[in-house]
């Protein structure tokens, strides 16, 4: 196992730490362990895409593991939302939803070798998705936080909404066909 993939499977094991620390508030200071390691894990995403291309190390295992892990974390961290009472249930189907609908499309598309690139409206959602998770670990308290937060998993929902449209527009094809 190379680099990338050792990186993207470390990411996969910081996850029970994560939602433990989510969700057992016992745990002195658990929301800023929480955070840390959610921060930490996100990090390892940019980490382990940066040597694969660099390096040549782009193996099948990290095409398939690398996104996998990316979904693992943020559904990970919108279902102890959803426990902890700071997101609605509704939102957090519509999100995973979405990764669930663009894996498959992935899925056909790369059985007719077609390889589907992140478009900017899905690197925009995961950018607001990731600050919105922040926010709602660390779980500040206060009027223009709390204001804020909500901002943020509306916009998450939004761009997730367009990204997902986005996505299908641009490639309907490969369903149509198997191939672009």
């Amino acid at each position: 196992m190379n680099l990338p993939n050792k990186i993207t499977m470390l990411r996969v094991v910081m996850i029970p730490f994560f939602v433990v620390a989510m969700l057992v508030d016992t745990i002195p200071y658990h929301n800023y362990i929480a955070v840390a390691i959610f921060i930490i894990a996100s990090l390892t995403d940019t980490l382990d895409g940066y040597i694969a291309r660099k390096y040549n190390l782009i193996s099948n295992f990290g095409k398939f593991m690398d996104p996998l892990a990316d979904k693992l974390l943020v559904s990970s961290a919108l279902i102890c939302f959803v426990g902890l009472g700071s997101m609605p249930a509704w939102v957090v189907i519509v999100i995973i939803s979405r990764e669930f609908i663009i894996s498959g499309f992935r899925l056909v598309a790369s059985d007719a070798g077609v390889v589907i690139a992140a478009s900017w409206w899905g690197k925009s959602k995961t950018v607001s998705q990731m600050v919105m998770s922040i926010l709602l670990i660390v779980n500040f308290s206060g009027t223009v936080i709390d204001l804020i937060e909500q901002i943020m998993i509306y916009l998450s929902l939004v761009l997730t909404v367009i990204s997902l449209v986005d996505y299908l527009a641009k490639n309907w094809k490969v369903m149509n066909d198997g191939n672009m």
